[in-house]
């Protein structure tokens, strides 16, 4: 899919938080011609009450203090081009810049990537998506049901492994889930498979238990192929809001979580929780899910997320 074409699914999954946002500064500067401390306190609340966080609101108030003061910015319609720019740096700085995850490294055969997260953040249909684009691709994949500990997951898994094109390894429930991991892995290097991707357990992410089975999962794939899991992948539902920060700061001390998906994000007005969770956990975003069809999971590409949040042809009216 080309720029245009991703910009377009952006626009679409990010209706609700776009009206959210740009509606309400459009009131502030309906309200206001003149930018003064009000007009500013007034975008603050906008940005805080859209799940930006306290502490990236911070960062890209102070950016934009400091830009109406230095480059003489009086009109309050300049708000809207201003709030764009400095969120399009804060994404750009915390490196996500596009992530094409669709294009596999050399030399790394099968690509391993590890899916972890709470139940109900949509995980298992984020596999089947993420293992759909992989076979539009050209790739072969295979999925490890290692959530073993649900009796629907690995049900679930298959139908999603079907849909994908994509083989399945599972064992029976209550089954060792690095052990499944394993013999996922396992099959991959036999056959030759391009990618794994491998389900697991998403209980209660405060339980220990199940931070110490996902660190023996990640230590049984690696020792069974020596720098894997290339990616880890930790799923969050956009309108958990702030509470998927202490999601993901759990999870990265756990496994090392080297990428976000973040889903659901067309059902929410507060999708300001993607410039939160990059900028303050330091880990890039690298897909959103934006619909409930099989090809709405989306690599994430910084240029269109900004275009589609602030809506180019908006801001030329």
């Amino acid at each position: 899919m080309g720029l245009l074409g991703t910009i377009r699914k952006f626009t679409e999954g990010l209706a609700k938080t776009r009206d959210s946002i740009l509606g309400k500064v459009d009131r502030i500067v309906n309200a206001k011609s003149k930018i003064d401390r009000d007009v500013l306190e007034q975008l603050e609340e906008v940005l805080l009450g859209a799940d930006v966080g306290s502490q990236t609101t911070e960062i890209l108030m102070q950016n934009i203090e400091r830009r109406v003061k230095e480059e003489k910015y009086e009109d309050s319609t300049a708000l809207h081009v201003l709030l764009r720019d400095e969120i399009a740096k804060l994404l750009h700085v915390n490196g996500d810049e596009k992530a094409n995850g669709i294009l596999l490294p050399e030399g790394k055969r099968p690509y391993v990537i590890l899916v972890v997260g709470v139940n109900g953040v949509g995980k298992t249909t984020t596999i089947g998506k993420l293992a759909y684009n992989y076979r539009q691709a050209g790739y072969r994949v295979v999925i490890g049901a290692a959530d073993t500990f649900r009796a629907a997951a690995n049900e679930q898994l298959e139908l999603w492994a079907q849909r994908a094109g994509a083989e399945i390894i599972q064992q029976a429930p209550g089954a060792d889930p690095a052990a499944v991991a394993y013999d996922t892995v396992s099959s991959a290097v036999a056959k030759n498979t391009d990618v794994v991707i491998i389900d697991t357990a998403g209980r209660l992410h405060t339980k220990v238990n199940l931070m110490e089975e996902l660190r023996k999962i990640r230590r049984v794939v690696e020792k069974r192929m020596p720098g894997a899991p290339h990616e880890v992948l930790l799923v969050l539902d956009a309108g958990t809001g702030q509470n998927g920060i202490q999601q993901a700061r759990q999870f990265t001390s756990a496994v090392q979580v080297t990428g976000l998906v973040l889903t659901k994000l067309d059902g929410t007005a507060k999708g300001g929780i993607v410039l939160a969770i990059s900028h303050e956990m330091q880990v890039p975003v690298k897909y959103i899910g934006i619909g409930e069809s099989i090809d709405d999971l989306q690599p994430f590409d910084r240029k269109a997320f900004v275009d589609a949040l602030f809506n180019i042809e908006h801001l030329q009216n």
